[in-house]
């Protein structure tokens, strides 16, 4: 799947430029003036990097950036500025930013940076793909397998799990078995594993 590269910034120039130089190493690009621009505009299902300019008219790029985690758009965000100040660096990575260019800037700091985005996005991408297959093999379990998976992924032994649900050890070892044939979890430590993504989602 071709990833996408977005360019936001109200400088057609510079925008122009962007557009050139990344697609002269082959990538698609999509390019917006502001932020409702990029909003407003049809967007593949792909993975994608953002590059993003800090000044921008009615909405800045550091509110933007919070806007997109709102949306649950959680593009890789790289940002340009002309006008950058440590500060506004540091916002920017702490909010997930994963690089801060201030203009003019090296052409293949951008590409490295463009890269790393998109590797992470495809990462993620990734990453919620399997939760997906995870989240649809845990909707076939019973309610009570469920309970006692849980139960076994945090350590509890099966005669610990038969007494605290008043079953016996043997009901407790047939569930386990349907958990985790279910689950396709080939040993105890992946099962774990696989809870432990669950729950965090």
């Amino acid at each position: 799947m071709t990833p996408v590269v977005y360019v936001i910034d109200d400088d057609q120039a510079i925008r122009e430029s962007l557009q050139s130089l990344l697609r002269s190493v082959g990538h698609e690009v999509q390019a917006h003036a502001s932020a409702r621009d990029f909003l407003a505009a049809p967007r593949r299902d792909a993975p994608g990097c953002l590059v993003l300019d800090v000044r921008l008219p009615g909405q800045s790029g550091l509110e933007f950036q919070r806007a997109l985690a709102q949306l649950g758009l959680p593009l890789p965000i790289v940002f340009i500025t002309g006008h950058g100040d440590v500060p506004m660096s540091v916002a920017a990575m702490k909010a997930g930013a994963i690089e801060f260019l201030t203009k003019p800037f090296r052409d293949q700091d951008l590409l490295d940076a463009v890269h790393r985005g998109i590797a992470l996005s495809e990462a993620r991408r990734d990453d919620l793909a399997a939760l997906a297959v995870l989240q649809a093999r845990y909707a076939t379990l019973t309610q009570r397998e469920r309970e006692i998976m849980t139960m076994v992924a945090a350590g509890q032994l099966n005669k610990q799990v038969a007494a605290e649900l008043n079953l016996s050890e043997i009901t407790v070892k047939v569930h386990r078995a349907q958990a985790m044939a279910k689950m396709q979890a080939r040993s105890l430590p992946e099962l774990v594993r696989m809870v432990d993504r669950l729950s965090a989602g």
